[in-house]
């Protein structure tokens, strides 16, 4: 995972074109980049993170942060009795719960 200023992007390599091709995660925006090497692709995500910063700056537009950490839920009447009851068995607060419980199933795919 490469990280600049906040931002997170996943790499992929296409093995036919010889080319890395990156995308920054936690944004509803699209930035991409592309790269024959480790070092250019380097070179163009922190390129295309700023100026994708430097666009948003020049019209006047908030730019799309990384993730807040804030999540809506909604699950049905039944499946959030049993986490809470859940939570409760483990001495611990329902958000706490389902923090950790969303972590241990993220980090599976973090990887």
């Amino acid at each position: 995972m490469m990280e600049h200023k906040g931002y997170r992007a996943t790499v992929t390599f296409d093995d036919a074109a010889g080319v890395f091709h990156g995308e920054v995660i936690d944004t509803r925006d699209v930035i991409v980049f592309e790269g024959r090497s480790v070092a250019q692709l380097r070179k163009e995500f922190k390129h295309s993170v700023d100026d994708y910063l430097k666009a948003c700056r020049e019209r006047g537009r908030t730019p799309d942060r990384p993730f807040s950490g804030k999540i809506p839920l909604r699950i049905p009447p039944e499946i959030h009795r049993a986490a809470a009851a859940a939570a409760k068995a483990q001495g611990t607060s329902l958000n706490a719960w389902i923090a950790k419980t969303v972590e241990e199933e993220a980090r599976k795919f973090a990887r």
